[in-house]
């Protein structure tokens, strides 16, 4: 536990009173107290939590509950703004996510899992039961409500998903003209 919240620290740019970070650490903080076993101490430890959501994250205004799976490395890039998480989301590992951003539920049942390696950009909505692929680029001011496939960029609203090449993609070289095709389209 001490590893994550280090590493969240030097994530969230070594700043101990960074909004992104200590929303983040009161994130932890509530899945921990959630996991006693011992029901007092569970009680306890959650009336902290509960005093903490209401102190701290009223001003910082990222609102990420305690059920929520979020895999390592999570980044909240920029917590000027808003971020809202539904208590059903799946993270996974690496995921970086920009201020003003809501992944939730779509009126319905069923929250978004999102894969590894996903960036969600400024003002952008993730919602309903969807899968969001690995590796996969969510542009600013997007509303993604459709499954995405990994490799991908989403922008737009609504969302249109464009395939993004791999940096290891093989890519085909352009066909380079001969000098005197060059030469003989000049005079």
């Amino acid at each position: 536990m001490l590893q994550l919240v280090r590493d969240d620290f030097r994530r969230h740019g070594s700043h101990i009173l960074e909004p992104a970070f200590i929303s983040l650490e009161i994130y932890r903080y509530g899945r921990w107290a959630n996991q006693r076993r011992n029901p007092i101490l569970r009680f306890i430890a959650n009336k902290g939590y509960m005093v903490l959501k209401v102190l701290v994250l009223n001003v910082t205004k990222v609102w990420i509950p305690p059920q929520v799976v979020i895999g390592k490395d999570f980044h909240i890039i920029h917590a000027e703004g808003s971020l809202s998480i539904h208590p059903d989301v799946i993270i996974g590992d690496r995921c970086g996510v920009m201020h003003n951003v809501t992944i939730g539920t779509n009126m319905g049942d069923g929250a978004p899992v999102i894969g590894d390696d996903v960036f969600i950009g400024v003002n952008s909505t993730v919602l309903g039961r969807i899968r969001i692929g690995d590796r996969v680029r969510i542009g600013a001011n997007t509303a993604v409500s459709t499954d995405v496939p990994s490799d991908s960029t989403v922008l737009g609203s609504p969302a249109r998903i464009y395939p993004r090449l791999s940096p290891l993609a093989p890519t085909t070289p352009r066909p380079v003209p001969s000098p005197a095709l060059i030469s003989s389209e000049v005079h």
